[in-house]
């Protein structure tokens, strides 16, 4: 079984139901199935054969919708590019997957053939709308998702069918994501979290979805209002951003709420709890990796701690180990290993980066997390961030936390940076609001923290660098402190 199997129980059970909305125009799952099946026969026509790969540069649309289904439903690999990048990272990337053809909303220098949207609205029109006889099975590739590459070259998750269909199914039973559901998405379907949860869920579960290009909180609200969803995925940044608007509007927003999920990035527990408090429904926070999909979530029923990503999720299954390749007991930090049906195919013409990132059949994902007792996971940072001070490990996310609770402090990221006598300190980066005093903050850090915890300074910033899922970018910090 392949996702198109999957997605004809609404592509087809459910053709003539309202689907989706993007922009003024509503489409039933019908009129999606008939548009990517004129886009299939395109891409077969072309000479288009299952495993070849066709890269999309586009920001959320409906033809991004089209591209993925047709992808699907021949077997070709889809790759989205991230929309933010620029020429030298999206060059990397068109190197290295080698697709037969590009998908952009304006044309630029490529080496493979280019077709911009407007293009291929003519292309639909001409092509006929029969779906394409083409066989292959559930661990054929359905997608090449490029890691972020914070620390290199970003390299090629190669995500299959089951990969995709083990993930969204899962989501479907423990968020209890059912056809009645109305979900908002406002991610960027470049991105899994987009992707592989919000588009997956929205077509194996039939639910009506709102489709926003992006998230811009000056009129998210109004969108809230007017589309009432039950369901809303999104990033910590975005909850930050809600979190300003009025508290009438907060509660009639929450009130049409089912379920607000959070990834991507650590979620604050005040966040958490003001959001709770101001909308009346408490996030459920969840871990997940390009690599993995979904790894850990809270649970639906049942207690959303804050501050961790929750409990295994079905057919997950994790290890945390110290260097060594010990198991560390309840309370002490490890490094998270996860193996389960969710876990990618490897790394694309990477066979040397795939060997080295499993061991024992676990990927290990480079994040540092502990476990309490009853089986809670807490993110404590990547492995790559720990600041080793004096031989003391400094896991940057508890220093982060404790400073955004503070009134007068909006937001934190705390990195190391180079020390003659202890190796590395930290250093925290601060986006302040009113009545900011440094010597204050410091003197409650040292009454609440290890002294060797405590930031040697506190840089204000204007913002934080993010990712375009609200992922700060740390190696930016240093490179500008170190200019």
């Amino acid at each position: 079984m392949t996702l198109s199997d999957l997605f004809d129980l609404s592509l087809r059970g459910r053709a003539g139901t309202a689907a989706l909305e993007f922009g003024d125009e509503v489409y039933t799952f019908g009129e999606l199935d008939e548009r990517s099946n004129r886009l299939a026969q395109f891409l077969m026509a072309q000479s288009f054969a299952p495993g070849d790969r066709l890269c999309v540069y586009l920001p959320n649309c409906l033809e991004i919708i089209d591209i993925f289904l047709a992808c699907v439903k021949t077997g070709v690999i889809f790759v989205p590019i991230n929309i933010l990048y620029r020429d030298r990272e999206r060059s990397h990337i068109l190197t290295d997957a080698e697709p037969r053809a590009v998908i952009s909303e304006e044309p630029f220098s490529s080496p493979a053939p280019l077709w911009t949207r407007a293009q291929l609205l003519e292309i639909m029109e001409r092509s006929a709308a029969k779906r394409p006889a083409v066989e292959w099975d559930g661990d054929a590739p359905a997608g090449i998702i490029y890691t972020s590459g914070t620390t290199g070259t970003s390299k090629g998750a190669v995500l299959t069918h089951n990969n995709f269909a083990a993930n969204a199914l899962n989501l479907l039973a423990c968020w209890q994501i059912t056809s009645s559901d109305r979900l908002l998405l406002a991610l960027p379907l470049f991105h899994v979290h987009g992707l592989g949860n919000g588009l997956h869920c929205w077509l194996m579960s039939g639910c009506r979805m709102r489709l926003l290009e992006r998230f811009a909180h000056q009129t998210a609200s109004e969108e809230f209002l007017d589309f009432r969803p039950a369901l809303f995925f999104g990033v910590p940044t975005m909850y930050v951003r809600m979190l300003e608007w009025d508290a009438s509007v907060a509660r009639k927003i929450g009130s049409c709420m089912r379920l607000c999920v959070s990834g991507s990035a650590p979620l604050p527990p005040a966040v958490l709890n003001d959001f709770e408090e101001r909308f009346g429904q408490r996030i459920l926070e969840r871990y997940g990796m390009s690599e993995t999909l979904m790894n850990i979530s809270n649970p639906y029923v049942g207690e959303r701690r804050a501050g961790t990503v929750g409990l295994p999720l079905p057919g997950v299954s994790v290890r945390l180990l110290d260097p060594a390749g010990n198991s560390v007991t309840h309370g002490e930090t490890g490094e998270l290993y996860v193996r389960g049906p969710n876990v990618f195919a490897g790394y694309w013409r990477r066979e040397d980066a795939t060997a080295s990132a499993f061991v024992d059949g676990y990927f290990r994902t480079g994040d540092l997390a502990t476990r309490s007792a009853d089986g809670y996971y807490t993110l404590c940072g990547r492995r790559s961030d720990v600041i080793i001070s004096g031989g003391f490990n400094i896991y940057p996310r508890e220093i982060e936390e404790f400073l955004q609770e503070q009134p007068e402090i909006a937001e934190a990221a705390v990195t190391g940076v180079p020390d003659p006598l202890r190796g590395e300190v930290p250093v925290a980066y601060v986006v302040i609001r009113a009545g900011f005093d440094e010597e204050a903050v410091e003197a409650r850090c040292r009454s609440a923290l290890a002294s060797f915890k405590v930031p040697r300074r506190f840089v204000v910033v204007d913002a934080l660098p993010r990712n375009a899922l609200g992922k700060v970018q740390k190696h930016l910090l240093r490179a500008g402190s170190e200019q």
